[in-house]
């Protein structure tokens, strides 16, 4: 594969920094051309908005330019995104739901956010980021895309913003003109609530191996019929896909579908033939007797009372601080820190953690009583 001409335009000016580095001394070059274009830094990768576009009433679309270190994602990859608010820095983690081959043209990916009703970062970036804001990024991660050597026949099983990724991988095969027999059953309260839902309805209409099924969640009618006809079953799925048991799936949604698409496929001896995508980290039931406590950051010296279930990084987030953090789901370890006394409880598996020293992910770990953090 030949470099792109980004790759190319790095690498030269990797080479030039270097003589000129040693006249810019104690910073460098490149904390000047952040002045002129931030796009140009080299020591910091950062994006321009350069569209917003409102897919849905509580979900947009941002079109991002990445800078000079950037490189090319692969369909259904995710990339960290920082989010100033109010003097505060803030990390969140969004799938890439263009096409890889989207960057080709005009160098540019987006990324699709739906507000959440809790999720003050969300709402921050649907109703006020605008064009022309430069947000600080990160390189594409993740583990959740189409191998080289691509499955015969996917299965899309969706819900909610969880349709990023599928969007980004069936718009990619599209452009590679490598689309197979694909089926895409996507689970949205309301018609119009579907996130790229006329987009997706054009391509099915367009491309006979693409074939799209929306399930409305809040379709009228009694609980028991909703859940046969709304909710993820075997007899649903044999319904909208009678060929399952001979496909690749590809799951990305709220914990109680993926848990649901989890069960049936282990019980069809298929679950090998399952790749999921989670936007949250699956928690552990909290014992119905575990209780709070006290918790104290001692580096900040400030003491705030939490209950059992909230992750300690929203405890000190709501405490003012603003420790470091990226993906808020217990992978990327950037939130970690030392345990210095007391105990608290890690929310995915439960298990209590009370040795001082202790390793602390503050995303995924809850107080169990006081406790000490060094942070």
């Amino acid at each position: 594969m030949q470099p792109s001409n980004g790759t190319a335009t790095t690498s030269l000016w990797s080479k030039v920094a270097v003589i000129t580095d040693l006249f810019a001394f104690p910073l460098r070059t490149s904390h000047y051309l952040e002045l002129v274009n931030p796009l140009w830094s080299t020591h910091k990768l950062q994006a321009r908005i350069e569209r917003v576009w409102d897919e849905t009433k509580d979900a947009r679309t941002i079109t991002l330019k990445p800078g000079l270190n950037w490189r090319g994602h692969r369909a259904g990859q995710h990339v960290r995104v920082g989010i100033p608010v109010e003097g505060m820095h803030y990390t969140r983690t969004y799938t890439i739901s263009s096409s890889a081959e989207r960057e080709e043209q005009d160098g540019c990916f987006t990324i699709t956010v739906k507000a959440i009703a809790d999720g003050r970062i969300s709402r921050h970036i649907v109703r006020n980021l605008k064009v022309g804001d430069y947000l600080p990024i990160g390189l594409p991660q993740g583990d959740f895309y189409l191998p080289d050597a691509q499955p015969v026949k996917p299965l899309f099983i969706t819900a909610g913003s969880g349709i990023t990724p599928a969007r980004s991988m069936i718009t990619s095969l599209i452009a590679r003109e490598r689309l197979p027999d694909s089926v895409h059953i996507h689970y949205a309260p309301h018609e119009f609530d579907m996130i790229f839902g006329q987009e997706l309805r054009q391509l099915a209409q367009q491309y006979p191996r693409y074939t799209l099924h929306e399930v409305h969640t809040h379709a009228l009618g009694d609980e028991q019929e909703k859940r046969r006809q709304c909710y993820f079953n075997e007899e649903q799925l044999s319904r909208l896909c009678p060929d399952w048991r001979e496909r690749e799936v590809y799951a990305c949604g709220p914990p109680a579908l993926l848990d649901a698409v989890k069960q049936l496929f282990e019980q069809a001896g298929r679950f090998r033939y399952v790749h999921t995508e989670r936007f949250r980290a699956a928690f552990a039931e909290v014992p119905k007797d575990a209780v709070g406590g006290l918790v104290r950051f001692a580096q900040s010296d400030i003491a705030v009372q939490a209950d059992h279930q909230t992750p300690l990084l929203r405890v000190a987030e709501d405490a003012g601080m603003n420790p470091p953090h990226g993906c808020r789901m217990g992978i990327c370890h950037t939130c970690n820190t030392t345990l210095v006394s007391g105990c608290v409880r890690d929310l995915r598996t439960g298990k209590i953690i009370n040795e001082a020293g202790s390793i602390v992910q503050t995303c995924v770990c809850a107080a169990a009583g006081d406790c000490e953090l060094n942070q």
